[in-house]
């Protein structure tokens, strides 16, 4: 390699490591420190605005110092696979995940992965490129044997902590220092109008929409009988009644949205 090209490369690194970690890593040689002040703040500032606006809770939460320490540790330690800005927010999601997580950080809430994990979510529903098809209207007969289809723009999560509560209110009346016995189950979807919002659900709630999403082609009555097998318990018509009920709902929210339905033969 060109010797020129080698010393040019080598001030690239030695810049980029520099505004990345500062305090570590000295500046190339030649750069006035004013100058290379504004590249430092520059670069800092609009990584720190993407990942407040991208984790307003979690930024909420948290203390200034603890939080420009976390951000300075993801900037220094980090690798990022992307140059899109858009995507930061998954990047800094890695980062918690892999280096943060397999290093101690004492000051870091218990919950910190999945509260950022949920926060995610909601960004990625909001710029999600897929579309809601067309829905049908909702059966008022016969609806046991009929499949249905989920919006593609649902996710089904479940979380050790009430990652849909937490925020300075909150954490002002529970301190979260172990999770709570029951974990919490959320759906979380993007509506026709473009809305990102999450239902609360029960561990059945959210294991219906989970096998229609895995087997649309199945009758709903059948995603009954595997629930009621899993619950070792017998289908009643009370059972058939709710789920009707709650299927209502979800198809009211935009989280069920078709049905399709063998037409019944009139005896002549």
């Amino acid at each position: 390699m060109d010797e020129s090209k080698l010393s040019l490369k080598q001030a690239q690194f030695e810049f980029a490591r520099h505004i990345r970690n500062p305090a570590q890593n000295p500046a190339p040689d030649g750069i006035e420190d004013r100058r290379m002040g504004i590249y430092r703040e520059l670069f800092y500032n609009n990584i720190e605005g993407f990942i407040s606006a991208a984790f307003p809770v979690l930024r909420s939460i948290s203390q200034a110092p603890y939080w420009h320490s976390l951000v300075r540790d993801f900037l220094s330690v980090y690798r990022a696979k992307t140059p899109y800005f858009i995507e930061i927010a998954q990047e800094f999601l890695n980062y918690l995940s892999h280096q943060r997580a397999s290093t101690e950080h004492l000051d870091d809430p218990n919950f910190i992965l999945e509260l950022a994990h949920y926060e995610w979510v909601e960004l990625a529903l909001d710029v999600a490129e897929a579309e809601i098809p067309v829905a049908t209207t909702f059966p008022n007969q016969a609806l046991m044997s009929c499949s249905a289809t989920v919006s593609p723009l649902v996710w089904c999560l479940t979380y050790a902590y009430p990652v849909h509560r937490i925020g300075p209110n909150f954490l002002s009346e529970h301190t979260l220092q172990i999770p709570p016995e029951q974990p919490t189950h959320l759906i979380v979807y993007r509506n026709r109008q473009d809305d990102v919002g999450f239902m609360e659900a029960n561990a059945v709630t959210l294991r219906l929409v989970q096998l229609i999403q895995s087997s649309p082609e199945r009758k709903i009555k059948d995603h009954l009988e595997v629930i009621a097998a899993e619950l070792q318990q017998p289908l009643s018509e009370g059972f058939f009644n709710h789920a009707q009920t709650l299927l209502h709902q979800l198809h009211r929210l935009d989280i069920v949205l078709g049905f399709s339905c063998i037409p019944t033969m009139k005896a002549n």
